[in-house]
């Protein structure tokens, strides 16, 4: 009989027992973008057609222990972003908004807010500030702009102080990119002048159309202490477009997707504000920045918001 060596015994028994086994699945990763990505278009009903981009992780600030993903879906010229918050194994996910208990919870949007060269009204080193994205050629955009001028500086001659942002809705409103234009214009000119254009515009919105915008826009200015040709070599050459854009640019980075959108130090307000509601909300406001003096531009506090958080894109509504 034959003799097999020990060694040989022992190989061969471990490998058919380790054939026995049943084979151990790798567990799935959101770190790992291929699996991220089905897992996110089964999740979502993304459709082959919409692209999805996924950032490399990136360890979080707001969130110790986890690494940030930034997810981008696009569907021609829409486009959504998102941040997910994975756990460092990549089993666990999270998305939603991380709040920090010792800092102001709007201190992201208020560090993305730009009012500098932005026309405004009230009282500088106000303890409310309020960020108003507007379209000359909407409707609500006149009541809300109707409610602001009689009712904010008589009832807060010197708490608060109003920003205006150019936030013309092409697709639906043609001619409120030039009035944009126009109004920018009016500012670079004589920056008091601007709210007078304002008030005019919203005044005569029904009877402004695509044709006539410029014309009546350099009748008005006509009839004020303006220098219409310099005003009208502004309009023809689209100087001020750059400007109307980043205030574009500004607003779709905080979600802002309909006018008016108001921002009260960094809180969304979204649609047609009723002046009690209006009150109320900065009421409060004003009596909470009395001891916690964390936003409004006298409050001596750092709102500068950390590289990492900044440099993430903010969150918009899902593609349909």
């Amino acid at each position: 009989m034959a003799h097999w060596p020990r060694t040989l015994i022992l190989m061969t028994a471990a490998a058919f027992l380790a054939a026995a086994q049943p084979a151990t699945s790798t567990k799935k990763s959101a770190l790992d973008k291929t699996t991220l990505e089905s897992y996110l278009r089964h999740l979502n009903v993304w459709s082959p057609e919409i692209q999805v981009q996924i950032s490399d992780p990136k360890p979080s600030v707001l969130l110790p222990g986890f690494q940030d993903v930034h997810v981008k879906a696009s569907l021609g010229q829409r486009s959504i972003e998102a941040t997910y918050h994975v756990s460092a194994d990549g089993q666990k996910m999270v998305q939603g908004n991380v709040f920090d208990i010792g800092a102001n919870p709007f201190i992201e949007e208020i560090s993305k807010l730009k009012t500098e060269n932005q026309p405004s009204i009230g009282t500088p080193g106000a303890s409310a500030v309020l960020v108003l994205f507007s379209d000359f050629q909407c409707s609500y955009c006149r009541e809300e702009a109707k409610t602001l001028r009689s009712q904010l500086i008589q009832t807060y001659p010197k708490e608060v102080r109003l920003y205006f942002k150019d936030y013309p809705l092409e697709s639906i409103h043609p001619w409120a990119r030039s009035a944009s234009i126009a109004s920018r214009c009016v500012y670079r000119q004589k920056p008091t002048a601007f709210w007078d254009f304002h008030d005019w515009i919203f005044d005569k919105q029904q009877e402004i159309t695509v044709e006539n915008v410029k014309t009546r826009t350099m009748e008005w200015a006509s009839s004020q202490d303006l220098d219409t040709l310099q005003l009208g070599q502004c309009i023809d050459t689209r100087a001020t477009e750059a400007e109307v854009n980043q205030n574009i640019a500004e607003g779709r980075a905080l979600g802002v997707n309909s006018t008016p959108t108001l921002f009260l130090n960094g809180r969304k307000l979204t649609g047609k504000q009723e002046w009690p509601n209006l009150k109320r909300l900065i009421d409060l406001e004003l009596e909470y920045q009395k001891t916690a003096k964390n936003a409004g531009e006298d409050c001596g506090c750092d709102l500068a918001l950390p590289n990492a958080i900044a440099a993430a894109p903010a969150s918009t509504a899902p593609i349909n």
